[in-house]
């Protein structure tokens, strides 16, 4: 993050580290929220996390189908409620070469929304071929797609961010490495998902340090692995604390790189039906005061 967006965005909310000494110093990252486990009711997510006290919100395409012909009313909407809007969530991009030139005029439009509506980042993943087993020109070919959709959001002003994914071409470490190796580095920043990178058989604390110089934002979440009843290798991903991602570790290690980027809770759906959405992220929100990690607004 440049130093003038830092400053943009440190008026909304800062994370404030313990340092272990009795006194405390001011972290840059910001901590938002995703609006994924409102199920695109992106209205109630805008209104609870904003409730919740986080200063950011991550958005999906479904705001794009909503605020599409007004993105004035979605960056109004936002400002009422003190909200950032750094990361947008456009969808992913397909396995098959003869879809790629459709699909990169697509998140090139979500991109020109995004920059609209105030929004910094927007987030693409991957599509896993079916029935067969990725080849090397594949990542090759994913890395040279990435940076083309990239360079078009530049255009547009905002920045691609690559998400490891699981289902995805890019799920195990060792094939997100290929994808970035293929990518421009200029145009294709990183997206960390800790759990998701656990899940995929990685260490997310290891990864913190390896993309240091690469990741722009990071979900922040937990794992379940097995889930509950399910297989060995079944997951369940969970509110932050609730699963088996070191995420002391991983605050930490992004502490030690400097990392100055967005860190986004996100939680893909309710574990407990019984409960709200706004309900999992103050539990999330209350793990993180807890962990030496102050959301303010």
């Amino acid at each position: 993050m440049h130093r003038r967006e830092f400053l943009r965005y440190s008026g909304l909310g800062v994370a404030t580290w313990a340092t272990g000494t009795g006194t405390s110093w001011v972290a840059p990252m910001q901590v938002g929220c995703a609006a994924i486990t409102w199920g695109g009711n992106d209205p109630a997510a805008i209104t609870d996390i904003a409730a919740a006290g986080y200063p950011g919100i991550q958005l999906r395409a479904s705001a794009v189908q909503r605020w599409r012909e007004t993105p004035d009313a979605l960056k109004a909407l936002l400002a009422q409620h003190h909200l950032a809007f750094p990361v947008l969530s456009s969808g992913s991009v397909p396995f098959e070469a003869a879809r790629l030139a459709e699909s990169a005029a697509l998140h090139t439009q979500h991109a020109r929304f995004a920059r609209a509506a105030g929004c910094r980042y927007v987030q693409v993943t991957d599509e896993r071929p079916r029935n067969q087993t990725p080849q090397a020109d594949d990542y090759l070919r994913m890395g040279r797609a990435l940076s083309d959709i990239g360079a078009r959001m530049a255009d547009e002003g905002v920045t691609l961010v690559y998400h490891n994914h699981m289902d995805a071409l890019g799920e195990r470490p060792d094939e997100v490495a290929r994808i970035l190796d293929a990518a421009n580095a200029d145009h294709v920043k990183l997206l960390l998902d800790v759990a998701h990178w656990q899940a995929a058989g990685g260490d997310p604390v290891a990864a913190v340090s390896q993309y240091a110089s690469r990741i722009a934002v990071v979900h922040l979440k937990d794992l379940e692995q097995p889930a509950p009843g399910g297989s060995a290798t079944s997951y369940r991903f969970r509110e932050l604390g609730a699963g088996r991602v070191d995420l002391p570790s991983v605050l930490a290690a992004l502490n030690a790189t400097g990392f100055a980027g967005w860190g986004i809770v996100e939680l893909d759906g309710v574990p407990d039906p019984a409960q709200s959405p706004r309900y999992y992220a103050e539990s999330s929100r209350r793990y993180l005061e807890a962990h030496n990690v102050r959301v303010t607004r």
